[in-house]
């Protein structure tokens, strides 16, 4: 029931010339570094798991986990097998819900709907702990 996002991640684009800083205190050559910083890799999210239509856990690296709240939602997000693509842009850290670039579809080339994220926040470990085991991304 896991869902591994390392082969639905989609790179569309990629632009070389460096940006301002992004919200965050991200640089365009990556994320704040340590362990609380409020931005991540897009290569270092590791799964997802969705508790209901319009909320989203992304698990990263070193065990941080990421609430997003979707506008809208979509009912495809329950599907145990659904998969979940963001498509991204240079810089390529996340550190805001408007840096991401999300779309759910149905195994097997299904429907497919975009989603907008409406807010990123990076949860605390006493967040986490209270977040019901079945809905944490996988690995956690």
């Amino acid at each position: 029931m896991g869902r591994a996002f390392s082969a639905t991640l989609l790179a569309v684009a990629t632009i070389a010339t460096a940006g301002p800083v992004p919200a965050g205190g991200a640089s365009s050559h990556g994320p704040a570094q340590g362990a609380d910083a409020p931005c991540f890799f897009i290569h270092d999210w590791e799964g997802w798991k969705a508790p209901n239509d319009h909320t989203l856990y992304l698990g990263v690296v070193r065990h941080q986990v990421y609430e997003v709240q979707l506008s809208g939602g979509s009912a495809l997000l329950q599907d145990p097998d659904a998969h979940l693509v963001s498509r991204t842009y240079a810089p390529t850290s996340v550190c805001s819900a408007r840096d991401l670039q999300l779309m759910v579809s149905e195994p097997f080339g299904g429907v497919s709907e975009g989603l907008i994220a409406t807010s990123l926040i990076k949860l605390t470990p006493e967040q986490i702990k209270a977040i019901p085991p079945k809905y944490l991304p996988p690995n956690w």
